[in-house]
């Protein structure tokens, strides 16, 4: 299958990779030239010289900072919209906001593109290893298993979450539940080492009681602990998933407190420490929080 890529980051790159190493042909697209060129080197993919050469693809993936970015790209002049034939499947990988992947998917409609939402899980080893987890919204079936073998390059545990926005309105709501947990067991050890409870031995605690959770039996294990703060995926981006559920949250009429709050304290974390800084990283900005108030 011929399959184009726009992205080619972090993620993107192994994402990419995987494709082209299981025989599907590879075009790539990247603002920045060199990253595309990294993986053309490796797999013999051909890079675009616009977007409008996406017209060359079957299947057009993303992997975008946000759903703004990705209507851009999709709409804007010269962007996939004005470029692919009908008939073509986009598929949005990216962490977009679901609402706006819903608008998106209405105008890519109108040129007979049909938009998927299959946002992923499980950050960088998983994307090199091919064994994301892929949370997949569509209203065409047919069109989400004609991509399904292009995905089976990148993820091994797949979700068909429902409608169009359905897999990226999961991955923010895993994330920011994610975020929660942390949030809540970074103040439970700060309070705890105010008290004199040392920092290990309340996370050995939660970690085989009632408030265990792969936050306190990973994270805080293998990478706050340690203070080695590099799970590989940036604070910046876990702040943006939390502030994406709140915004869907709004955007539904729902009143959700504790998401809201979650939202805040990550808003908080990122501004403290700088958007690149990783997320394991967010108690030292709490820590220095509390001791600005004393």
């Amino acid at each position: 299958m011929k399959v184009a890529f726009i992205g080619i980051g972090n993620m993107g790159k192994p994402m990419a990779t995987n494709i082209a190493k299981r025989g599907h042909e590879v075009f790539l697209f990247d603002a920045n030239p060199a990253a595309a060129a990294s993986v053309a080197k490796e797999t013999g993919a051909t890079i675009l010289g616009s977007l409008a050469d996406v017209c060359v693809a079957e299947v057009i993936v993303t992997m975008l900072p946000d759903g703004k970015v990705v209507r851009e790209v999709a709409l804007g002049e010269n962007g996939i919209a004005a470029g692919a034939k009908p008939g073509t499947i986009v598929v949005d990988m990216s962490s977009s906001q679901p609402l706006i992947t819903r608008e998106t998917g209405a105008a890519l409609a109108q040129k007979k593109i049909t938009l998927i939402d299959a946002p992923v899980s499980g950050g960088v080893a998983r994307a090199v290893s091919g064994t994301l987890t892929i949370m997949i919204g569509g209203d065409d079936t047919s069109a989400i298993e004609r991509v399904k073998p292009v995905l089976a390059c990148m993820g091994s545990t797949f979700f068909d979450v429902g409608k169009l926005g359905s897999g990226h309105a999961a991955k923010a709501l895993n994330n920011v539940v994610g975020a929660g947990n942390y949030a809540v067991l970074a103040d439970a050890l700060l309070v705890g080492e105010r008290y004199g409870i040392d920092r290990r031995m309340l996370v050995d605690i939660i970690s085989v009681s009632t408030g265990q959770s792969f936050i306190s039996t990973v994270v805080m294990k293998q990478f706050v602990l340690p203070e080695t703060f590099n799970t590989g995926f940036a604070i910046g981006l876990l702040a943006k998933d939390a502030n994406i559920a709140a915004d869907l949250s709004q955007g539904l009429g729902c009143k959700s407190p504790h998401i809201e709050l979650t939202s805040s304290r990550w808003a908080q974390a990122r501004d403290s420490l700088g958007a690149s800084a990783d997320n394991s990283k967010a108690i030292v900005a709490w820590a220095e929080f509390q001791q600005g108030l004393e």
